[in-house]
Parts: structure tokens; C-alpha cells; sequence
């Protein structure tokens, strides 16, 4: 029966809505008392049935609700036969408790638009080599899919033929369709806008990046902030305290009436609601913009940090080196880069790759007698010529004479912070290739941003030689940038930030970047790092995108201050009714359950704002 008259709460309210308009009609038109009194008597029993029972319910928990004191007030109403009085307020009371979920409805919305986005079907190949639909819990890691345009990526995994243009804003909150080609990584949750891909499964299930963001935004919604904490901790003693005091008012006045109006005014509603519609917009608006924030905590701490630490590697810079400046000399340089290609291919160095990614795709030539020079280079024979290709000590070496234009290249490129490749043919130097670390595009500027938002410090942590972490502290115009750094020396380093006073956030995206993730009082990782440093970190920029910072420093800044906007209004709107009550006569019960409800509804709209807030610098 309980279970029943709850989930007819709406129809309860309409018709004591009804019943009200009924009895005010009968008597302001016709001056049927009889109709007025039996229809608000009627409105107050109805409307409180639901009421009750709630109060029921907590008190068997050991909780005094807001429902307790509403069900006192109208009882106590309703035993001095102020029916007026009890209708109303029950009608107000319910009625708010309806727009009230109705609007949490649409501010956790975002939150739901992330589940309604997961795919639950894939076209997967089996052993005949034919597709066929599946559901998706059906596809496991090594599977072969066929994605077609319109549809929904099922899977995280590697494109292994066709190509096409993904939609990636579920992940990254970016709408600007990325082109896909073979060897491309495509993500669960995304939508293919044109072409035709298959792809090999790499995670799937809740193993993929979309359903560890759903995961982690539930969790999100269910952890409980300082703030939210103390609340909870208030309101237990705060609704007995209102009972205590409507007692004593009682006691001494003798007046129940007023009593009873102070039990009403005295619901701490608007408090108890304001902080979590904050924390659950504000979480929202992070999922559907690209910044993953894991729980209420978060929020707190983000929005007071003074001191932001960044990895370079990855972070700061594109984390893939590549040629930044190039010199040839003397002529056949064609045949010369096609030589050290040749050379290169058969390097497995960090830096062939770079190398062969700028000379593109030239003649191979056969390499022989490849002889590998510990901390030089590569020596070898191709095509009757001996190639050398290496750093300086490996041109000096083999004797090849560096003239005074190359060794001024030289000096140029090293204070530019470059590493650099020198390929000499038959002792004569041809090419001097330096290759870095690209800093991100628009890295510059969204740390002004992040400056402008508050943060005095932006420190970057680096394992590289300090003369190429200087060159890009001093590009980017970072506060400090110590270089030679182990994974335990940033730790160290953050800990002394932390002794010092600081509140410290470090961004970082590797495996050696998850003590100091750890250990920070906020870490954020880079989507598109390793699974240790997404787990281990607070918060988490999808799909790497380091312009997403600045939003999420913001929008923390924005749920905070929305968040003390809210605590304001609820306590400023009880301690106003409270003082009506009892220093002047204006305030009665409906006015003020009418109030208490609207700034329910204020808090919540307030807090719904922050669905649609954007960084505006």
C-alpha cells in the first residue's frame, strides 16, 4: 500500500491542487462554506498520505527528515482545524518535490546521454568470413568488425582496412569529425559520420575507454564531497534542533500555531539539496566537454590549486620526436638522404623513425656490413659508399672534416635543444638533421589561460638534459623547469610543494608519471596515457587534449562558487523566514512553504547553469 500511494504522488498532487481550487472557487463565489472546509479537508488527508509515509520510513532508519517535521505541521494544522493551512502546505510541499526531481532529471541528463551513447550491437566476422549483427557483449579481444557509416563504434581497436571520418566528441567533446585510416585507434562510443572501416578489437566491454568513463562518472555522482559530508553531518542535528525549538516556542507561548509554523519554516531543504546538484552538474558538464572529474572531492580541491606540475614528455610536448631543422652540403643530396634511409630502415632508434618520416618514401638501396658504434651511430656499405650516420664523436670518428659553416650549424642546433643526426658519404659531411620533442599546438596559450585562472606556478618535471627542458621553459614561459629528473626525484619535488603550503596539481601521462599522480593533491592524466596513470590520477583529459585543462580548472572554479552560492541562498532564506515568524506577522505557514520550496527550486536552477558553462577566455 505504501509503495502504491508513493508512485501516485503526482496524481496526489494534482488532485489536492484541484481540491484547493475548488473550495477558494465555492467560496469566493458562492460563499459555500460546507464545499470549502470538506474540499481543503480532503486535500490535507490526500496530500499528506504520501508525506507520512516518507517521515515513516526515515524514522524506522533512525532519521528526522524534513518529512517529519512537514508531517507534525499538518497533523498539528489539522488538529486545530486550520484546513486552509494544511492543504496548502501539503500541496506546496508536494508540488515542489516534483519540479524539484524534475529538474534534477535534466541535470543529470548529461550523465544519462553518456549511457544512452554506449553501442550494443557489432557487426562481427565469423569463422565463414561473413558479418553478422551481434550483441556486443558477445565480442571478444581479437575480433574482426565491420563498422559502416552511421554507425556506432563498438569496440576500442585498430583500423585494419578502409578509411572514414569518426565523430569523437563522446570522448574527447570535440564534434570535428578525425579522419581513420589503416592503423588508426578508434574508440567505443564514437560514430563513424562516412566511409567504411574493419577493425580488430583491442578492449571491449567495460575494458574500453567509454565504459571506464561511464564507470567512472557513476562513480563520480556517488562519492560525497567535504562539503556534502558536513551537510549531511548539519542536518542530522539541524531537524531535531527545529523540533526542539518548536517545542519551546510552544512551551512559552502557549501559541501552536506558531509552533507549528517554525517546524515548516525551519526544513533545511534548499541546504541539503543545494551542494549535490552543483556537484552532479558540474560533473556532467566535464563528461560531455572531454574532462573526466572522479567525485565530488575533486571539485573541491582542483578549484583551490596555486601550483600546476607538468611532465614534458607527452604533456607539454606531442611525446613523438620528429626533424625541427634541417642543413644539407655539397650536392647529390637525393642519393644521399636515399643512403640514409637505407641506413635508418634497418635501425630500431628512437630517432630513425623521425628520420624516415621527413625524407618520405626514396629508392632503397641493400645495406652491408652494418656495424653499430655504442653511444656513435650506425656505419655501414650501401651502394659501394661508406655511409656514416651518427652524432659528432662518430663524424670526428671517421674523419670527416666539418667545416666552419657546419660546425656553426652544429653549435645553432644544440642551443635550440635538438639531438642531432649527421650522415657523411665517403668521409664527406651531406646532412645535419635536428630532431625534437614538438611542443603541442596551443600549449602557450592555454597556460596564459590557466595564469589568468589562478595558477601563480607552472612547473614542468623533466628526465631530459636541462638544456632542452630550458628551451622549452623559456618558450612556454614556465616558472621552473628542473631537467634530469627520476621518477622519485618529482615525487620528492612534489612532496617538498605540498610541505611548502602548496595546493598541487601534476598532469602526466606514463607509468612513471603514477607516484607523482598519486601523490599530488590533485593528478591529471592524459587520456590517451597508460591505464596505471589514468586509475591512479582525480581527473582525466580524454583523448590527450591539454586544451581541455584550462576548461576544467574553470568549470571547478564555477562548481565551487555555485556550490557557496547555494549554501548562501538556503541559509540565508531559513534564518529571513525565521525572523519573519518571530518578529513580525506577514509569515504565516503557506507563505512560508512557498518560500522554503522556491528557493529548493532556486538552488537547483543555479546549479543547472553550470550544464552550459564555458571557459570564456
Amino acid at each position: 500500500m505504501q509503495k502504491y500511494i508513493l508512485s501516485k504522488k503526482n496524481l496526489i498532487t494534482l488532485i489536492g491542487g484541484v481540491l484547493i481550487a475548488i473550495a477558494f472557487i465555492s467560496k469566493w463565489t458562492v460563499g459555500n462554506v460546507y464545499v470549502f472546509a470538506w474540499a481543503l479537508i480532503i486535500a490535507s488527508i490526500l496530500g499528506a498520505a504520501p508525506i507520512v509515509i516518507q517521515a515513516y520510513q526515515a524514522l524506522r532508519v533512525k532519521v528526522v527528515s524534513i518529512d517529519v517535521l512537514v508531517t507534525i505541521a499538518v497533523i498539528g494544522a489539522f488538529f486545530i482545524q486550520n484546513y486552509e493551512e494544511s492543504a496548502i502546505v501539503t500541496f506546496l510541499f508536494l508540488f515542489g518535490a516534483y519540479l524539484e526531481q524534475r529538474t534534477l532529471n535534466q541535470t543529470r541528463s548529461a550523465i544519462k546521454e553518456l549511457t544512452e551513447m554506449a553501442p550494443d550491437s557489432a557487426l562481427k566476422q565469423m569463422e565463414n568470413g561473413e558479418f553478422e549483427l551481434v550483441e556486443v557483449d558477445e565480442v571478444d579481444q581479437g575480433d574482426i568488425l565491420l563498422v559502416k557509416t552511421g554507425a556506432k563504434i563498438p569496440v576500442d581497436g585498430t583500423v585494419i582496412s578502409g578509411e572514414g571520418s569518426v565523430n569523437e566528441a563522446s570522448i574527447t567533446g570535440e564534434s570535428i569529425p578525425v579522419a581513420k585510416e589503416k592503423g588508426s585507434k578508434v574508440y567505443a562510443g564514437t560514430i563513424l559520420d562516412n566511409g567504411t572501416i574493419q577493425i580488430v578489437a583491442d578492449r571491449v566491454g567495460e575494458d574500453t575507454t567509454f565504459g571506464k568513463i561511464i564507470e567512472l562518472v557513476e562513480e563520480a555522482q556517488d562519492s560525497k564531497s567535504e562539503a556534502e559530508r558536513f551537510i549531511d553531518r548539519f542536518s542530522k542535528y539541524y531537524t531535531p534542533a527545529v523540533l526542539v525549538l518548536g517545542f519551546m516556542v510552544w512551551l512559552f507561548t502557549r501559541n501552536i500555531e506558531l509552533a507549528i509554523t517554525i517546524l515548516v519554516l525551519g526544513c533545511p531543504g534548499a541546504l541539503v539539496i543545494g551542494v549535490p546538484v552543483s556537484n552532479v552538474a558540474g560533473i556532467g558538464n566535464g563528461a560531455r566537454n572531454g574532462v573526466l572529474l572522479k567525485g565530488s572531492e575533486v571539485i573541491n580541491d582542483f578549484s583551490k590549486l596555486d601550483t600546476m606540475v607538468f611532465d614534458k614528455t607527452g604533456t607539454l610536448t606531442v611525446g613523438n620526436p620528429s626533424v625541427a631543422e634541417k642543413v644539407y652540403y655539397g650536392d647529390s643530396i637525393d642519393e644521399a638522404l636515399s643512403y640514409l634511409a637505407s641506413v635508418e630502415r634497418e635501425s630500431d632508434h628512437p630517432l630513425a623513425k623521425a628520420v624516415l618520416e621527413e625524407i618520405g618514401e626514396p629508392s632503397f638501396w641493400p645495406v652491408e656490413n652494418t656495424e653499430v658504434i655504442k653511444g656513435g651511430g650506425i656505419v655501414a656499405n650501401v651502394n659501394g659508399h661508406r655511409i656514416a650516420v651518427g652524432n659528432v664523436a662518430l663524424m670526428e670518428k671517421e674523419n670527416v672534416e666539418l667545416s666552419e659553416e657546419a660546425k656553426a650549424d652544429i653549435a645553432r642546433f644544440e642551443n635550440n635543444g635538438n639531438s642531432l643526426v649527421l650522415t657523411s658519404v665517403d668521409g664527406e659531411l651531406k646532412v645535419l638533421l635536428g630532431i625534437r620533442d614538438q611542443i603541442r599546438p596551443g600549449v602557450k596559450e592555454d597556460l596564459q589561460r590557466l595564469k589568468k585562472l589562478g595558477v601563480k606556478n607552472l612547473i614542468m618535471l623533466s628526465g631530459d638534459n636541462q638544456g632542452t627542458v630550458g628551451i622549452v621553459s623559456r618558450e612556454l614561459g614556465l616558472t621552473q623547469a628542473p631537467g634530469n629528473m627520476l621518477p622519485e626525484d618529482k615525487s620528492a619535488y612534489i612532496k617538498r610543494l605540498i610541505d611548502e603550503g602548496h595546493i598541487v596539481a601534476f598532469v602526466g601521462d606514463g607509468v612513471n608519471d603514477s607516484p607523482s599522480l598519486a601523490l599530488a593533491n590533485i593528478g591529471i592524466a592524459m587520456g590517451g596515457g597508460t591505464d596505471v596513470a589514468i586509475e591512479t590520477s582525480d581527473a582525466v583529459l580524454m583523448n590527450s587534449d591539454f586544451g581541455r585543462l584550462p576548461h576544467a580548472l574553470g568549470l571547478t572554479k564555477a562548481t565551487a562558487r555555485n556550490m557557496r552560492q547555494n549554501i548562501i541562498v538556503a541559509v540565508g532564506v531559513v534564518l529571513f523566514l525565521l525572523a519573519g515568524v518571530l518578529f513580525s506577522e506577514w509569515v504565516n505557514m503557506s507563505i512560508g512553504m512557498l518560500v522554503h520550496e522556491a528557493s529548493i527550486l532556486a538552488v537547483i536552477l543555479n546549479g543547472m547553469r553550470l550544464l552550459n558553462y564555458k571557459l570564456r577566455y
